[in-house]
């Protein structure tokens, strides 16, 4: 899989996720994934979008010009508009920003949510002595973010907080600045959390490895 951070970016966020460890006493992993489900309802979208679209055109033309059709031109107008489907289709494929328009906010929501929390137990972000652990995930095709807190930061991180956090980083997020992104949010996450005493330094119970997976 192609790298989605470069190097330069790695180590820019490494130093953030520590420097955010350090102030908030939080065990918190990085991750950034390509997409978090197959969603193979939108071709289909596409493709019933093109159909629509050119037999609305034959229509219009129909109507217009009427008593232009023979045998020849009405297969000449369901082939078009078999093609126009297709081509539809296939643009959802390869163009992300294309898919999107068929994708619904909810279902987007939904998820990149079971993803994240899918990942949050594979990597066992659970197992910190004072349940610690806090997962940033940025899911680039559905263009979300998803924040999970472990319990023991459930009181300190509500869900408007988290809705602030996220908030910082929707516009890089949407302009393609991933690594932006996720800088504004550790950057607010460590506002959000961050203590004025600091106890003893504690021991670093997960890895500081961004994450970085293709996805479904």
């Amino acid at each position: 899989m192609k790298k989605i951070l470069n190097n330069q970016e790695r180590s820019r966020l490494d130093k953030r996720v520590a420097e955010a460890e350090k102030r908030t006493g939080a065990q918190i992993v990085v991750a950034v994934v390509q997409r978090s489900d197959s969603y193979l309802e939108l071709p289909w979208k596409a493709f019933a979008l093109g159909v629509s679209v050119a037999g609305l055109l034959v229509f219009i033309f129909d109507l217009l010009w009427p008593g232009w059709y023979s045998q020849t031109a009405v297969l000449i107008s369901a082939v078009t508009i078999l093609i126009m489907g297709i081509l539809s289709a296939l643009l959802s494929l390869y163009i992300p920003k294309f898919a999107r328009l068929f994708l619904a906010a909810h279902r987007a929501e939904a998820e990149v949510r079971q993803y994240a929390e899918s990942l949050f137990l594979s990597h066992e972000l659970f197992a910190t002595r004072r349940r610690t652990g806090i997962l940033l995930l940025v899911s680039l095709f559905e263009r979300r973010v998803i924040l999970l807190p472990d319990k023991g930061f459930s009181k300190r991180l509500s869900q408007k907080a988290m809705q602030k956090i996220i908030a910082q980083m929707t516009p890089s997020l949407a302009s393609g600045h991933f690594a932006r992104a996720l800088e504004n949010g550790l950057i607010k996450l460590t506002e959000t959390l961050a203590v004025k005493k600091r106890g003893k330094s504690r021991k670093n119970e997960l890895s500081d490895g961004i994450i970085e997976e293709k996805g479904v």
